[in-house]
């Protein structure tokens, strides 16, 4: 690294842009410096550092590479683009963060792993509920207990993700942005694929490519698709050892709460992990860890507490330490390129393409 402290240059600020990540970087000033800004949009740029307190901004992304001596780039795009626009930015040699999922398609994903490749493993990508500390906290005990054996063999894993209010409230002060001049150009297609059952496809790694992400993260190994309910409700794999894994993908929807939850059950008790909205601020989420205590003596059901701060602002933490060679991020290209290979299989048992 370049410099002591950090120097980060933003790729966009829009809602994400701004909501989920820049404040958070801003909220670290002695960990990072957030010093340009490029932004398409020229009236929303200028407003968006005057809020935050950046110097530059930019038009375009090459001088402000060329001309900021940075330490790392945060580009909070529409995934739709990532094909675009991540192969130019890890030209520049920097680490480089991205909004989840890696592409809208597995061939444009593959191209950039192959990309990331090439630059030395920039890329960090966005799956914030890794850095969440209910989800380390969870992760954890299931790790634990599956090398002890104290409560026996972990035998199932189950996913719960209804459509609720994913803002909560994060979107109060965000400065509003115009529209493009032109329509920004967007990656193909998944190959095979007519428009309706593409956009299809897009919806779905959307909306549930986070829980993919994390059922391999929580179970610390590989899985396959097996069932897809027609529904849309339910989907069903088996991880490489065996294991059966389901997702609930809409069971039911909620207009104000946020229900998602995550339970790897064994022989006798279970760790379950609940999460909060993922926009809502200083709040993480919940462990519960369950033990049978007839079977094991004393036993009953433990919640530990867990400090207020949000998985965002980790994240921002975590791609902070990637760039100053302190660790590596939390899930890079190639992890994320299993959770659209593993979409692209639920695709093909839903629709039969």
């Amino acid at each position: 690294m370049k410099n002591s402290k950090p120097r980060i240059g933003f790729i966009g600020t829009g809602k994400m842009g701004q909501a989920a990540h820049l404040r958070n970087y801003a909220s670290l000033p002695t960990e990072c410096e957030v010093v340009a800004l490029a932004e398409l949009r020229p009236g929303l740029g200028a407003r968006v550092a005057a809020r935050f307190g950046i110097p530059k901004v930019y038009s375009n992304i090459e001088e402000m590479v060329a001309k900021e001596n940075l330490d790392g780039l945060v580009a909070s795009q529409q995934f739709t683009r990532h094909g675009v626009i991540v192969p130019e930015l890890l030209r520049a040699g920097l680490p480089v963060f991205i909004e989840k999922p890696l592409a809208s398609s597995v061939p444009v994903a593959e191209a950039l792993v192959a990309a990331d490749q090439a630059a030395g493993g920039k890329l960090m990508v966005g799956y914030h509920k890794r850095s969440d500390v209910a989800t380390i906290r969870a992760k954890a005990e299931i790790d634990r207990l599956r090398q002890s054996g104290e409560i026996g063999k972990l035998r199932y894993l189950r996913l719960t993700m209804p459509p609720g209010d994913f803002i909560a409230g994060g979107f109060d002060e965000l400065i509003p942005g115009e529209n493009f001049a032109t329509p920004l150009d967007t990656d193909p297609i998944e190959p095979g694929l007519d428009a309706a059952t593409g956009q299809l496809f897009i919806n779905f790694v959307n909306f549930s490519i986070h829980q993919l992400n994390l059922i391999r993260h929580l179970m610390g190994e590989s899985y396959d698709v097996v069932y897809a309910d027609p529904t849309k409700v339910l989907l069903i794999g088996r991880s490489a050892s065996g294991l059966p894994i389901t997702l609930e993908m809409a069971p039911y929807g909620t207009t104000v709460d946020w229900h998602e939850s995550a339970m790897a059950t064994f022989d006798n008790g279970y760790v379950k992990l609940s999460l909060p909205a993922p926009l809502v601020l200083n709040q993480s989420g919940q462990v519960e860890i369950f033990r049978d205590n007839r079977k094991l003596g004393e036993g009953g059901t433990y919640r530990p507490e867990l400090p207020h701060e949000h998985a965002m602002r980790t994240q921002a933490r975590n791609f902070l330490r990637f760039v100053r060679g302190e660790a590596p991020p939390p899930c890079g290209a190639a992890e994320a390129l299993e959770d659209l290979r593993v979409a692209r299989s639920w695709l093909k048992l839903f629709k039969g393409v």
